[in-house]
């Protein structure tokens, strides 16, 4: 049977944001209660926030906004690769691991279990790995943690090195649930075209 799992994670005050961001906050414009003739809610929040997608202006100061990126990556047959406890998204990471059978592969770490309590030692990609898979045709990458960087990177080598491939990432993602195989990704961008990033609700299709 087929069925949909939510790989985002919750979205409510109580979520972390990266240290300094814009943290999530809902205020009402205009409430049932208070005699309106209908509930409409107003949201200040990061970009970067639970499950998202990173565009180039991210981090190229020229960069196209996530609204203007090709959509094809984001939706499609991926793979989730189980990689529990690694530090290092690497060559080491996956070594007797299958990676074939999908343009898009999301690994699953444990490395950041509580999106409502921030930790600084996440997992992260080796760029010679991202420059590995892109050369293997992979369009996408998605991570359990915040950055596909590490958290004191300043120079940000893999989000520079999907961008040379011609990658794209998501971040944030809830894998805690999640077996390792195939399914199909859906994890569509808003359409804001003057945003570095977009928040996502990621979701995974089951194939059988």
């Amino acid at each position: 049977m087929i069925k949909l799992i939510d790989i985002s994670p919750k979205v409510d005050a109580e979520i972390e944001v990266w240290p300094g961001d814009t943290p999530f906050r809902v205020s009402w414009v205009t409430r049932i209660d208070e005699g309106a003739s209908c509930n409409v809610a107003s949201l200040t929040t990061t970009v970067h926030l639970g499950s998202h997608a990173d565009g180039p202006l991210h981090f190229q100061p020229d960069g196209q906004g996530i609204g203007e990126v090709d959509l094809d990556p984001y939706l499609g047959r991926c793979r989730v690769v189980d990689i529990t406890g690694s530090m290092v998204v690497e060559e080491a990471a996956v070594l007797g691991l299958e990676l074939g059978g999908a343009e898009r592969l999301l690994f699953k770490t444990g490395t950041f279990p509580d999106f409502k309590s921030w930790n600084e030692d996440f997992a992260y990609f080796d760029p010679g790995f991202v420059r590995r898979l892109g050369k293997m045709g992979t369009k996408l990458v998605g991570i359990d943690t915040p950055s596909v960087d590490a958290f004191d990177s300043k120079d940000l080598p893999s989000h520079h090195m999907l961008l040379e491939m011609g990658m794209r990432n998501l971040e944030g993602l809830d894998l805690s649930e999640v077996d390792p195989g195939i399914y199909e990704l859906i994890a569509l961008p808003l359409r804001l075209t003057e945003a570095d990033s977009s928040p996502v609700r990621a979701v995974l299709r089951t194939l059988e």
